[in-house]
């Protein structure tokens, strides 16, 4: 009995059970027994599970994907019909009319999944749309839980209805936000099923947050039901890579946000070599928002300022100086009903303007004020702008100095602000790579270049709870490429992982339109370079027909980064081979001392019967050759091996410099990114 007792006792500590993908457990254990359990033979490694956070109309007709004049990823990738989508954040709202599945056909055969029952959600709440639903609260405190939260597949904190509504939304006519961003919401598979793992719970606090053992349960059950792609649009660490390891080597793409602690260098996440990662960019549309000084003087900020319900027609309002708009600074002001001018930390040594906001935001309103002028620097906080119905305009520094020079001269300064417009259209310099977004290079791969690709992400209009909101952030644009991924899934059914990312890489662009150069946003903004987009911008269209690829067998993952893969374990020990000889669409040397020759294989996937000839950038400070430099191709040999050689010229310490690998045939153009770094010495801090 006392054996049993034991068993039962053991059993009930048990959280999740790790059996489809890999073979595992997570249970909640003492730090003493977790010691134990590490040391039984059987026994790999033990692991404490950490805590991680979500990291979202306009964007795909900007991506050339218009739903009207479809486009052959559209068209011949039938809107990514059956495809299927998972996605692992918050949950999701299944009455949204994104989520309608009239018109739909049977449920693909080959689903395995379940329609999990819980808090104010049944089976029927499951449809031909959204065909399987998940959710892994073992672990969670309730108590800490946010009164609105759901214990089910519902969305309470509405992030993950907006990725899922990205990705694979339906067609949904008229959606908008409160008037602005009107038009056609949908995802970029607007016919693809979608799979919901609800891992993220929405907290006391309105923040969001779920842990590494709930995420390696979602995609070890996401391998057993049959996802094609996963996405996931969060962040933390790489302490579910090997997970994703797992899902890549059954064929399953899997796509994760790079993170949102841009534009600081090497702040990105998710950076295993084997997963999509992918920076945010802002689109050609902005909501410019009129303002006009009692001296009839007009300046155009950004905001989403709307005529609410009880609101009245724009009209004059007194206009106060607030400084920081700290609340000793406005302590004995009076800013009782009028606009206050907040003006920001200049320096990124204190606190930027993204700290800095939400309390002056508070301050003022706290204060009486009827809504406020941001004075900032660029970086992207138009979302914070909703102020239910109140004014609240974002301006740069020197429109800012404008406002005040005119409050310093006036004894009785007026402003009217006039609800914001949105607009669209080649005026705009776009895309631009968002600040906010995460930058590397990787910390963890330092010879894999990270992001892969960057994606819109910047003021993202879709699905959120019953209506339609407009987010920011990674978390948007890594929804934006699970979605191409469905579209080219269903175009080329066959395709590894790999070479769908390949596809993605090595047709994205590096320029706008007008052919200037992607710009990053920073301090300051400069141009854009692979550590703040990976190959550039993706372009779906050309995606589709990418000429070449860079494939990889997955089970190469296993040599060259240490992985030990059974039926039974896996483990990753560090890299044991340099990452750059692994057949990745991108080279990256991280301590270039001496001359390095890395191999590359393409594998011809268009015309039989071509010939590509190489186009050599070679990075600042290094040579670049390739041999052969040009590739013949036909019916009897699809794939050739080349060699890039990499030489410093110097023998320095130095930085990294960029350049690039473009293969040519007529108008085709296959481009990876090449970083390099010459060194020295190792563990040298410049």
């Amino acid at each position: 009995m006392e054996d049993l007792a034991r068993k039962e006792e053991s059993m009930a500590c048990i959280v999740h059970n790790y059996k489809h993908g890999f073979s595992g457990f997570a249970a909640m254990l003492t730090e003493d027994e977790a010691k134990q359990v590490a040391e039984f033979p059987e026994v790999i490694s033990v692991q404490p599970s950490g805590w991680h956070t979500a990291t979202t109309t306009r964007s795909w007709d900007f991506l050339g994907l218009s739903y009207q004049m479809p486009s052959d990823p559209l068209h011949k990738g039938r809107y990514g019909e059956d495809i299927i989508v998972g996605v692992v954040d918050t949950g999701i709202w299944p009455e949204s009319r994104s989520f309608s599945d009239e018109g739909y056909g049977p449920v693909p055969s080959r689903w395995k999944g379940v329609c999990q029952v819980g808090e104010v959600w049944d089976r029927n709440n499951c449809s031909r749309k959204i065909i399987g639903a998940r959710f892994y609260s073992a672990g969670i405190d309730q108590d800490a839980l946010h009164k609105t939260e759901y214990l089910s597949a519902r969305d309470a904190d509405t992030h993950g209805t907006h990725t899922a509504s990205t990705a694979a939304g339906s067609v949904v006519e008229a959606a908008s936000f409160h008037g602005l961003a009107s038009g056609f919401a949908r995802g970029g598979a607007p016919h693809a099923r979608i799979a919901v793992y609800k891992v993220l719970w929405k907290i006391a606090d309105g923040s969001n947050s779920g842990s590494t053992a709930a995420i390696l349960a979602a995609i070890d059950d996401a391998i057993h039901d049959g996802v094609d792609v996963l996405s996931l649009s969060l962040g933390g660490s790489d302490d579910f890579s090997i997970a994703a390891l797992h899902a890549v080597q059954k064929g399953i793409t899997v796509v994760y946000a790079a993170g949102n602690d841009g534009p600081s260098p090497q702040t990105i996440w998710n950076t295993a070599p084997w997963v999509i990662t992918v920076a945010a960019s802002k689109t050609d549309r902005s909501f410019p928002t009129m303002i006009t000084l009692g001296n009839k003087q007009q300046i155009v900020g950004q905001s989403l300022y709307y005529l609410g319900k009880n609101s009245s027609r724009s009209s004059f309002k007194s206009l106060s100086n607030g400084g920081s708009c700290s609340a000793k600074f406005l302590n004995g002001t009076d800013v009782r009903g009028k606009i206050v001018l907040c003006t920001s930390p200049k320096s990124p040594l204190t606190t930027g303007p993204r700290g800095v906001h939400p309390g002056a935001q508070q301050n003022v309103f706290d204060a009486g004020g009827a809504g406020l002028i941001f004075v900032q620097y660029t970086t992207d906080l138009l979302r914070e702008t909703d102020c239910n119905g109140r004014p609240c305009v974002l301006v740069d520094i020197d429109t800012g100095k404008k406002i005040e020079k005119y409050i310093d001269a006036n004894r009785s300064p007026k402003v009217k602000i006039e609800p914001t417009r949105s607009i669209t259209g080649q005026e705009t310099l776009a895309p631009k790579v968002a600040s906010f977004s995460s930058r590397g290079p990787s910390p963890d791969y330092a010879d894999v270049i990270k992001p892969d690709i960057a994606a819109p992400g910047a003021n993202i209009l879709a699905a959120t709870g019953s209506s339609y909101g407009i987010m920011s952030g990674t978390s948007m644009s890594a929804p934006h490429v699970s979605g191409i991924i469905a579209l080219l899934k269903a175009l080329h059914p066959n395709w590894s992982p790999a070479a769908l990312k390949s596809a993605i890489v090595t047709t994205a662009s590096v320029t706008d339109e007008h052919g200037m150069p992607i710009l990053a946003e920073g301090l300051p903004r400069k141009t854009a370079d692979p550590f703040d987009y990976g190959g550039g911008h993706i372009d779906p269209n050309r995606a589709a027909d990418p000429g070449l690829i860079y494939d990889i067998d997955p089970r190469d993952y296993n040599y060259f980064f240490g992985c030990t893969i059974t039926k039974t374990s896996a483990s990753c020990n560090g890299t044991s081979v340099p990452g750059y000889n692994l057949n990745l669409p991108s080279i990256s040397v991280p301590n270039l001392r001496y001359p390095v020759t890395i191999p590359r294989t393409v594998t011809n996937v268009g015309e039989a019967n071509a010939v590509y000839r190489a186009e050599i950038q070679s990075p600042p400070g290094v040579k670049m050759e390739v041999e052969p430099s040009v590739l013949v191709f036909n019916a009897a040999n699809k794939a050739i091996t080349f060699q890039v050689k990499l030489s410093p010229l110097w023998r320095l310490q130095g930085d990294y410099t960029f350049g690039s690998l473009t293969w040519r045939n007529g108008q085709k153009t296959v481009r990876i990114p090449v970083a390099t770094r010459m060194t020295i010495h190792d563990f040298y801090a410049d």
